[in-house]
């Protein structure tokens, strides 16, 4: 499909949020990008920069109600030492899921939880994406 086929582009990625403060300071800090956009008083959208040219924002938005589910949708970070990652985003208040690490298809991933408990994979051993 070409470009001028498409209906869309993805701009932002919204993550509910109690505390899109909180969880814009996290994911800022794993991403390695700063705040771009607060809008409310306080804020209930909370816009992390884009990661590089032509990328998505992530972003946070104020809901009243805590995650209570499995998420739907998760965020898979790529790193390249995934015992200094892991160590990292746990100093930054993620959890560990699960004490083993998965294998499939040429991919290594670890499954983590944000400090709002959204999981996301920290992804290794795998085609670094472009």
């Amino acid at each position: 499909m070409s470009r001028k086929d498409r209906i869309g582009e993805l701009g932002w990625i919204q993550t509910d949020s109690r505390d899109p403060e909180r969880l814009a300071s996290f994911w800022g800090a794993v991403l390695g990008v700063e705040v771009e956009t607060r809008l409310g008083d306080p804020p209930s959208f909370v816009n992390l920069a884009p990661a590089g040219p032509g990328l998505p924002r992530v972003c946070f938005q104020r809901v009243p109600e805590p995650k209570t589910t499995k998420n739907r949708l998760h965020f898979d970070v790529w790193v390249e030492d995934v015992e200094t990652a892991c160590r990292k985003v746990e100093a930054l208040g993620a959890k560990r899921r699960d004490a083993d690490d998965f294998h499939e298809f040429g991919y290594s991933w670890r499954r983590m939880s944000d400090p709002e408990g959204h999981e996301f994979c920290l992804v290794y051993d795998a085609p670094r994406p472009s």
